[in-house]
C-alpha cells in the first residue's frame, strides 16, 4: 500500500519501453461516466421534462471524422428517466456549448436561435456582396437610409429631453417642502390652541373648586354677633329641641326598650316623702339660671326608676 504513492519508481538499466506491448483498442470505443444535463430537455417519446442538472450514467465516445481546430468531438448517450429512450448530444466547441442530436428537443432555446439566424443572414450577405457589385450598392442605400431613419430617431428624443428640460425640478421640490413647512406650522398653532383651551379650563375648574371651599367655611362660622343669649333657652318650646334619632336608631330601634314597655305598668301610689318634698323646694328657689328642659328630665328619670322598681 506504501508503493501506492510513490512518486519516482525504480527503472532497471536494461529496461526497454520498445518491448512494451501495445493494446490495440478501437478508436470509437465508448467509456461510461457520470454527468449532469447541459440543458432543459424533454423526451420525444413520452414528453418527461428533464432540468439542467440532473444526474445521469452515460456512455461518453469520440465522434470519427470531426473535429474543431483539432478539438475533437465527444458525443454522449443518456436514457430517459421515465421510458428509457435514448438520448444523445455532443459537444459543440465553436460556440463553447452541447449540441442536440435526437431524442429529445431543447427548451429555452429562442435566443440561441435568433443568434444563428443573424449569422446566417450576414454569412448569406457577404457571399452575394462578393459576385454582385449591384448588390453591394443596394446594401449601402439600405444602410444609409436606415441610418437617417436612426438619426430622426434621435434628434426626435433629443428635442423631447429638451422639452422636459424646460421644468425645473429644483423649484417644485422647494415649493413641496414650503408648502410642507407650511402644514407643519399650521399643526403646531392648532395644538397650542389647543392646549391653551385646555389649560384655560383646567383654570376655570380650580377658581370654581377655590370659591366652592371658601364659601363653606363661610356657612359653618357664622357671625358671632347673631348668636343668642344664654337665657334665650328658657323660652324655647322644648318640643323643638328634640333629641336627633340616629339613622341605625331608625332601622333597627333603641337597645332598651323598657321606657316604651313602662305605660303599660301600672304604677302604685306612693306617699310623699316630706324630705323629697323639702329637697324640690329648695331646688325650685335656687332654679333662677336652670332650664326648664333639665328639670322635666330630672322628673321623668325618677319616674321611671319608680316604675323600674315596681316591677322587679
Amino acid at each position: 500500500m506504501s508503493e501506492r504513492k510513490v512518486l519516482n519508481k525504480y527503472y532497471p538499466p536494461d529496461f526497454d519501453p520498445a518491448k512494451i506491448l501495445k493494446l490495440r483498442l478501437p478508436k470509437d470505443r465508448q467509456y461510461v461516466v457520470r454527468l449532469m444535463a447541459p440543458f432543459n430537455m424533454r423526451c420525444r417519446t413520452c414528453g418527461e421534462y428533464i432540468y439542467k442538472g440532473r444526474k445521469f450514467n452515460a456512455r461518453k465516445e469520440t465522434v470519427q471524422k470531426e473535429s474543431y481546430l483539432g478539438l475533437p468531438i465527444f458525443r454522449f448517450y443518456i436514457k430517459c428517466p421515465r421510458c428509457l429512450a435514448e438520448i444523445t448530444f455532443k459537444t459543440d466547441p465553436q460556440n463553447t456549448d452541447y449540441a442536440m442530436e435526437h431524442g429529445a428537443t431543447r427548451n429555452f432555446q429562442a435566443e440561441k436561435l435568433l443568434e444563428e439566424e443573424e449569422k446566417r443572414m450576414q454569412k448569406e450577405r457577404e457571399e452575394e456582396e462578393l459576385n454582385n457589385p449591384m448588390k453591394v450598392l443596394e446594401n449601402r442605400t439600405k444602410d444609409s437610409k436606415l441610418e437617417m431613419e436612426v438619426l430622426e430617431n434621435l434628434q426626435e428624443l433629443k428635442e423631447l429631453n429638451q422639452h422636459q428640460a424646460n421644468v425645473d425640478f429644483e423649484a417644485m421640490l422647494k415649493q413641496h417642502k414650503e408648502l410642507e413647512e407650511e402644514q407643519r406650522r399650521k399643526e403646531q398653532e392648532e395644538d397650542e390652541q389647543e392646549m391653551k383651551a385646555m389649560l384655560e379650563q383646567a383654570q376655570n375648574r380650580r377658581l370654581l373648586v377655590d370659591s366652592d371651599s371658601d364659601e363653606e367655611p363661610a356657612k359653618r362660622c357664622p357671625n358671632p354677633t347673631t348668636q343668642t343669649k344664654p337665657t334665650d333657652i328658657l323660652q324655647e318650646d322644648p318640643q323643638s329641641k328634640r333629641p336627633r334619632m340616629e339613622s341605625w336608631e331608625r332601622s333597627v330601634g333603641k337597645l332598651s326598650t323598657k321606657a316604651q314597655l313602662a305605660g303599660l305598668v301600672a304604677r302604685r301610689k306612693q306617699k310623699p316623702d316630706p324630705a323629697l318634698d323639702k329637697g324640690l323646694e329648695t331646688q325650685g328657689t335656687m332654679a333662677n339660671t336652670s332650664s326648664l328642659p333639665a328639670a322635666a328630665a330630672a322628673m321623668a328619670s325618677l319616674g321611671l326608676l319608680g316604675a323600674y322598681s315596681d316591677s322587679d
